[in-house]
């Protein structure tokens, strides 16, 4: 796998733990002492090598910790779109473009914007383990792997799961309480197949499609830590040979399947030498790091107050405004909350690259910058149908022009982006501020991407329903 380790993370699971089962009933009744010395070295290395990925570490109140590599990677300009979110299809035919016609919900969004960065980690799925790679997403709550069809013709790529070769792997039947539309809180498209299993189909907000089975599986941590068998997608159509790891707030996500309370990531640069790929951290559960974090409190909706544009499982915070250099930009504090409809609602998501903002937000923004560097704008260009913040010239120049971007929230919390990172190369020698209109995306909402969260740590408290950030050199953090 092109997975590349680094030297770096130590992260936390919170969880109710069992040793991992290694059941011999798929091998030959009787075999021989070669076969179990064979089987045992298989085992073995097996685990050696999750070890590599995952750092184990017990704490001094008690509770396990675990680490994991988070690689920032460039995307081909062959590969799916990297916008990951929870505003999927409502509608089976849509999402599965078997029809033209799409549901009312306003989750029902399409986008032909392709973005180039995404967090990737390493999981060890299966018993016994099989590594898989999983884009970080904190926008979704379905949590799927790709896993091979029985093909004769050729064998299936190293990066993809065989269920075959896992004893905690099982299937969702048809009668499962899940197959059943209108579940509270889970709005995937479920429908029974030709062989009675549980079908979903996936639909991102860009047109990123995901089909197959909802499956049972584990994630083994290591030799002695694994997770109940989690409800995961089994994906058999999908563009792209990652999986994702679903992290919002919806009870079928990873973080609340396997009962995680706290989990922090840190997003390296882009700036590093040409054939390496930026590696941060991701922890799950406690971070050593969390005593410099500053708080911010959730904003959460219960059921009576839900609303159209409101998406109530993502990481909702207060952001307060917007600062370009020294100067506090007029926009009204109504442009980041969530109106009668929902719009305006500002989310934290690891699974976009570039940030997003209403209108009302997105045009003072564009106003500051066209006053700063208005000769310099790329005229008539706009990246992505989104972004039309761009430029030919020098970057450097043009970001030290632009000055630093700081996004503020409540309690005095700010992310601050600083100058040498205020522009976003998307090839071409063009560079862009790393912002889009998100009415353009077909959202009503105002999204942090990754790209803003580069050189931060980002802890989502979820028991205290807070979100912690702090700065940090996120390629040496662990």
């Amino acid at each position: 796998m092109a997975y590349k380790y680094n030297p770096t993370p130590q992260s936390v699971l919170k969880t109710t733990s069992t040793l991992p089962s290694f059941t011999l009933s798929s091998m030959a009744s009787s075999p021989s002492l070669l076969e179990e010395t064979m089987l045992l070295l298989f085992v073995f290395l097996l685990f050696t090598s999750c070890s590599l990925s995952a750092q184990e570490t017990l704490h001094n109140n008690g509770s396990l910790s675990f680490s994991f590599p988070l690689t920032s990677l460039r995307r081909s300009p062959q590969a799916s779109p990297s916008f990951y979110s929870s505003f999927i299809s409502q509608n089976k035919k849509a999402a599965a473009l078997k029809s033209s016609s799409f549901s009312s919900s306003p989750y029902n969004y399409r986008s032909g914007f392709k973005y180039s960065m995404i967090l990737l980690v390493s999981l060890p799925i299966g018993t016994p383990p099989q590594t898989q790679q999983m884009i970080l997403d904190t926008g979704s709550q379905l949590s799927w792997i790709q896993c091979h069809k029985k093909v004769p013709r050729k064998p299936p790529p190293s990066s993809v799961f065989d269920p075959s070769l896992s004893s905690s792997f099982s299937v969702l039947p048809c009668n499962h309480p899940l197959c059943k539309p209108r579940i509270p809180d889970f709005t995937l498209p479920t429908s029974c197949d030709q062989n009675r299993l549980c079908h979903y189909s996936y639909f991102y907000a860009d047109g990123t499609l995901a089909e197959g089975n909802l499956v049972r599986e584990k994630i083994t941590f290591s030799r002695s830590q694994s997770t109940p068998p989690l409800i995961l997608g089994c994906a058999e159509e999908s563009r792209d040979d990652k999986g994702i790891l679903g992290m919002n707030l919806g009870r079928l996500s990873f973080a609340s399947q396997a009962k995680i309370t706290k989990f922090s990531y840190c997003v390296p640069t882009r700036q590093v030498r040409p054939g390496l790929a930026p590696t941060g951290s991701f922890y799950l559960g406690e971070n050593p790091n969390s005593g410099g974090f500053q708080y911010i409190s959730l904003l959460t909706f219960p059921q009576s107050q839900r609303m159209p544009n409101l998406d109530p499982m993502a990481y909702t915070v207060a952001m307060q405004g917007i600062r370009i250099g020294n100067k506090k930009l007029n926009i009204p504090i109504s442009a980041f909350r969530p109106g009668p409809s929902g719009a305006g609602q500002t989310m934290i998501d690891s699974g976009s690259e570039f940030t997003y903002l209403v209108d009302e937000a997105y045009n003072k923004v564009r106003e500051e910058v066209v006053r700063l560097v208005g000769p310099k704008l790329k005229k008539g260009y706009v990246y992505g149908g989104v972004s039309d913040m761009c430029f030919d010239g020098n970057a450097v120049e043009i970001g030290r022009l632009i000055g630093n971007m700081v996004f503020e929230f409540d309690k005095g919390v700010e992310i601050v982006v600083e100058k040498e990172r205020v522009l976003a190369d998307v090839g071409g020698g063009v560079h862009c501020v790393g912002m889009g209109r998100s009415e353009m995306l077909g959202a009503a909402s105002n999204i942090i991407g990754n790209f803003h969260q580069q050189n931060t740590w980002v802890e989502f408290d979820l028991a205290n329903r807070r979100v912690g950030l702090g700065k940090a050199d996120c390629s040496r953090s662990v």
